[in-house]
C-alpha cells in the first residue's frame, strides 16, 4: 500500500518556508469536504492514500487562525483529478504531478490536527528535520551507490587504444574511485550514526539532524559529480547510466529543510 504526504501548492511553494495552505477541509455534519490544488505530489494515481496538508473551515472557527493539519484521503475518492505536470531534471520515474481536490468527501476522523506552539504560532513540522525525515537521504545514498557501481563497470571495461589496458588499472582512476567511496562512506556513516544515536535515546543529536541531512546531501552529490567529471563525455552521455544518476542526485537539494534554511537555523541555535 502506497501513501504520501501531499503538501506543496503552486502558489505557496514548499510549506517549510512558511505560510498556510489554501487547501481547505470544510466541516460537514458527517465529515469533511476537501478542496484545493496541490503540486509535486509524488506517486500519482498509484497512491492508495493521500496525506493532504490543509486548513479547516468550520462553524465557530477563527478564520484568522484556522486549525492546520493533514487530511487522510483514500486515493480512489471521487473529486480527485491528476494533472500531468512533471517535467523535471531528475527522478523522472517518480510520477510527481499536480493534483486537484474538488469536493472530496472524507470521514469525520480523517482530519489530524498539527498542534500550534505554546505561543499559539503554527510552525510547520517540515521546517526542521526529525527522525522520520531520513528516508530521503537514504534514497540518495542509494543513487550514489548506483553511480559508484556504474563508474566501476565503465572503468573495468574501458580500454583506450593508447593505453592498451582498462582505465581501472591506472592510479588516476583508482584515486577517483577512492574519493567516490570516501564520500559515500561519509554519507552512510552520518545517516546510520544519527539514527543509532536516536535509537539509543541520545537527544543531543536532535538539534543537529537538519545539518546532518545537509552534510549527507553534499556528500552524495560530490560522489556522483566526481564520477561524472572523471569520465568526461561518456559520463554525460544518455547511454551511460551515470548521466541519470547525476540528474537524480541533484534532486536531494529540494527536500526540506533546504540547505540555506538548515544552516541559518542551526547557526542561530549555536550562537543563541
Amino acid at each position: 500500500m502506497l501513501l504520501n504526504a501531499i503538501r506543496a501548492e503552486p502558489e505557496l511553494g514548499a510549506p517549510a518556508r512558511g505560510g498556510l495552505p489554501k487547501t481547505t477541509a470544510r466541516r460537514m455534519p458527517s465529515g469533511w469536504i476537501l478542496n484545493g490544488h496541490k503540486a509535486y505530489a509524488t506517486g500519482g494515481p498509484a497512491l492508495a492514500y493521500h496525506v493532504v496538508w490543509a486548513v479547516t473551515d468550520e462553524p465557530g472557527g477563527d478564520p484568522d487562525s484556522p486549525r492546520v493539519g493533514h487530511v487522510i484521503v483514500p486515493g480512489d475518492r471521487a473529486g480527485i483529478t491528476w494533472v500531468d505536470t512533471w517535467d523535471h531534471l531528475g527522478l523522472r520515474a517518480s510520477n510527481t504531478h499536480d493534483v486537484v481536490y474538488d469536493g472530496v468527501f472524507v470521514s469525520e476522523d480523517a482530519f489530524v490536527e498539527i498542534p500550534r506552539g505554546a505561543d499559539g504560532v503554527y510552525r510547520d513540522p517540515a521546517a526542521t528535520a526529525g527522525p522520520n525525515s531520513f528516508g530521503h537521504p537514504a534514497l540518495y545514498i542509494g543513487v550514489a551507490r548506483a553511480a559508484r557501481r556504474a563508474f566501476s563497470d565503465f572503468a573495468r571495461s574501458r580500454v583506450p587504444a593508447g593505453l592498451g589496458r582498462p582505465i581501472a588499472t591506472t592510479e588516476r582512476i583508482q584515486s577517483v574511485a577512492g574519493e567516490i567511496d570516501l564520500q559515500i562512506a561519509q554519507a552512510e556513516t552520518l545517516l546510520h550514526g544519527a539514527l543509532l544515536r536516536i535509537e539509543a535515546g541520545d537527544v543531543a543529536v536532535l538539534p543537529q539532524l537538519s545539518v546532518i541531512k545537509v552534510a549527507i546531501a553534499r556528500a552524495v552529490v560530490a560522489a556522483v559529480q566526481t564520477a561524472v567529471a572523471a569520465l568526461g563525455n561518456p559520463g554525460l552521455s544518455r547511454r551511460n547510466s551515470l548521466e541519470r544518476h547525476l540528474r537524480d542526485v541533484l534532486c536531494v537539494r529540494v527536500h526540506p529543510p533546504q540547505e540555506d534554511a538548515a544552516l541559518l537555523a542551526d547557526g542561530r541555535r549555536v550562537l543563541g
